[in-house]
């Protein structure tokens, strides 16, 4: 039986799985993936307990579901960038901004241990996330292709990581885009091959 508290609850029918994960990520933002309990989003967002156990099932369901979002607004982020016809380089910087916009998805949904790896949502949208940051399923690319794409991913997602946890050198300024600009250019693939022929 549900209580007068409960029932009287701001809680319309066919929106509580938005209002899990819009609380999911205020209680995300306020104590971080690890700290955060089901319950604790529950009453931020107005709704029983066993509500939010019957709709995600438990904390990692509900996590789980967040990073599955989040992967999915990478990949809008990205492939608006692409469509803008900007550079490669500013499919990079736009990278960091939905880190920067989105730091509750960031911070879920690199977290492996708190998520249902098998999941299939959660697979769909990782997947459809590397389609538009590598440029193609990484079945379909050679390897020195992928190496490349990875070393990209992986210098912006460093500058993400670092500008979020505030280990970045301040004299390269308040402005994490610009910052992703002046150091990702300095991925240079054949240059850097190029003084690695010298120095052998």
């Amino acid at each position: 039986m549900t209580s007068d508290a409960e029932s009287s609850r701001p809680y319309h029918h066919g929106d509580l799985r938005r209002a899990l994960l819009a609380a999911t990520g205020d209680a995300v933002g306020e104590v971080g993936p690890a700290a955060m309990s089901l319950r604790n989003v529950a009453r931020r967002a107005g709704v029983s307990h066993a509500a939010s156990t019957h709709h995600f099932g438990d904390k990692a369901g509900l996590l789980t579901a967040f990073a599955a979002e989040g992967y999915s607004l990478l990949a809008d982020e990205l492939e608006r960038a692409q469509r803008e016809g900007t550079s490669f380089l500013e499919v990079g910087v736009a990278y960091v901004r939905f880190a920067v916009n989105h730091r509750a998805h960031f911070d879920v949904m690199f977290r492996s241990e708190l998520l249902h790896l098998d999941d299939l949502d959660l697979r769909a949208a990782k997947a459809a996330a590397g389609r538009v940051l590598y440029g193609s399923p990484p079945g379909t690319m050679s390897r020195k292709r992928l190496t490349q794409a990875v070393a990209a991913w992986s210098i912006v997602h460093g500058i993400a990581t670092l500008w979020l946890n505030g280990d970045l050198p301040s004299e390269l300024g308040d402005d994490p885009e610009a910052i992703a600009r002046a150091v990702a250019v300095h991925l240079r693939t054949d240059r850097g091959r190029r003084r690695n022929t010298r120095t052998n």
